[in-house]
């Protein structure tokens, strides 16, 4: 068994490579020159995938029998200015910052300062008394698999900036959030039926918040990043106002590319941070990606989370396929059960992919959003578990005489829709 990063097999290498090449070439003169000389086989990769696409920048990383590694960025940081992403360059990760808030929402269960089970009269009985009454049983739980009954985002009566200008710091721009959502009437009972909400990750962090005395910025600073060694991790849009020191995010305009700068208003609100404002390198994404892979194999992580504690957060309410912070599905490359996400501010766009049975995962993020970085970002996925896929493994199997012979468990499959993403994980935040 190895870790290696290296591309399986010399003619699936020569393959990719070769078509890496020809896409390169063939699109070159339409989408621009690259930016630097994509030297290693995970930038060949991706300079192909981003000029067929046509995207400013894209990075990826794959995690192979638990080690991360083929991480690669190519592009620019903002469209048009020649200036080059690194690997450790920061992205933006929309709602895949989901499974992050859930994770520190877990860690404060398992210290005692919640319960899975806390109503929101338990959890926010100040908030409660002024919610409307169908809401006071909804739970933690409920909140973090999407079956609170809450709306998507915000009350249609108020606007982004509305939201942008609620009073106070983050914190408590949070809680009168809450208070304004918790006064509109349900889309459904609690705990009935999966309505995806951004709001109701703001309402469990609002739990975390009140229990532990801190803000969400800081528990996630304090239960996540800090343990993992994520110094890249930050909230909110990427770089210094009037620098290009970090990728700028893109909006289209019709089919104008409009190059969006770091600033107060360049990103959803920070009363809904905890459904999706985290930003990051693509090697830190991959260090919280990777703690759950061996989390889910019962090892111990720097999270210190125990193995009933991952099983909750890998695990969907009965009939359901969201469980806190992931979607789940099934692919045959990654032995089966998978857990993936997708998340995207419209002006950005990131996807990952988990197979915890085969301790695998695939990560991918652009500095554009619509529908041709969410394609983007698809075929960077599948690129990389077509050209590092899950380790082989030989198992001993008896023959038709009975006698054993050893035989390589295929542990890519041959999906051609290799990431053909659940009908309902490619989530937005806006």
């Amino acid at each position: 068994m190895t870790g290696s990063m290296r591309p399986t097999g010399p003619a699936l290498a020569a393959g990719l490579l070769a078509a890496a090449a020809a896409t390169a070439a063939a699109t070159g003169r339409a989408n621009g020159p690259a930016t630097r000389p994509a030297t290693t086989t995970t930038d060949l990769l991706l300079e192909a995938i981003r000029r067929e696409h046509d995207m400013p920048a894209i990075a990826a990383a794959a995690i192979r029998d638990g080690r991360v590694g083929a991480v690669g960025a190519v592009g620019e940081r903002k469209a048009g200015s020649g200036v080059t992403v690194t690997p450790a360059d920061r992205f933006h990760i929309g709602s895949c910052t989901k499974a992050m808030t859930a994770t520190m929402i877990a860690r404060l269960v398992q210290d005692g300062l919640l319960r899975w089970e806390m109503t929101v009269e338990q959890g926010l009985p100040e908030i409660a008394r002024q919610a409307l009454p169908a809401y006071r049983k909804m739970t933690l739980r409920h909140l973090l698999t999407h079956r609170a009954g809450l709306i998507k985002d915000w009350p249609k009566s108020a606007s982004f900036r509305d939201v942008h200008d609620l009073p106070g710091p983050p914190r408590k721009q949070r809680e009168a959030f809450v208070a304004m959502v918790l006064r509109r009437p349900p889309v459904a009972r609690p705990g009935e039926e999966f309505h995806y909400s951004n709001a109701g990750y703001t309402v469990a962090a609002a739990f975390a918040e009140r229990a532990a005395d801190a803000p969400w910025e800081t528990l996630m600073r304090r239960l996540i990043f800090e343990p993992l060694g994520m110094t890249s991790a930050g909230f909110g849009a990427m770089g210094t106002p009037g620098k290009i020191d970090q990728p700028w995010q893109h909006r289209l305009a019709g089919k104008k590319r409009v190059p969006v700068g770091p600033g107060r208003l360049s990103d959803n609100p920070p009363a809904i941070g905890p459904g999706g404002t985290v930003h990051c390198s693509m090697g830190d994404w991959a260090k919280f990606v990777a703690a759950h892979l061996a989390g889910a194999r019962g090892e111990k992580t720097p999270l210190k989370l125990t193995a009933e504690t991952w099983r909750q957060l890998h695990t969907t309410p009965p009939g359901g396929n969201y469980a806190m912070g992931w979607a789940v599905t099934e692919r045959s490359w990654g032995g089966g059960r998978v857990l993936t996400h997708a998340g995207s501010n419209t002006m950005n766009f990131a996807v990952v992919w988990m197979a915890p049975k085969r301790s695998y995962a695939v990560l991918a993020a652009t500095n554009q959003g619509g529908e041709a970085a969410a394609k983007a970002c698809d075929k960077a996925a599948a690129t990389l578990i077509r050209a590092f896929p899950p380790v082989t493994r030989r198992t001993a199997q008896r023959n038709a005489d009975g006698r054993e012979e050893e035989t390589a468990e295929d542990e890519y499959g041959r999906d051609e829709q290799v990431t053909d993403r659940w009908t309902t994980s490619r989530i937005t935040i806006r």
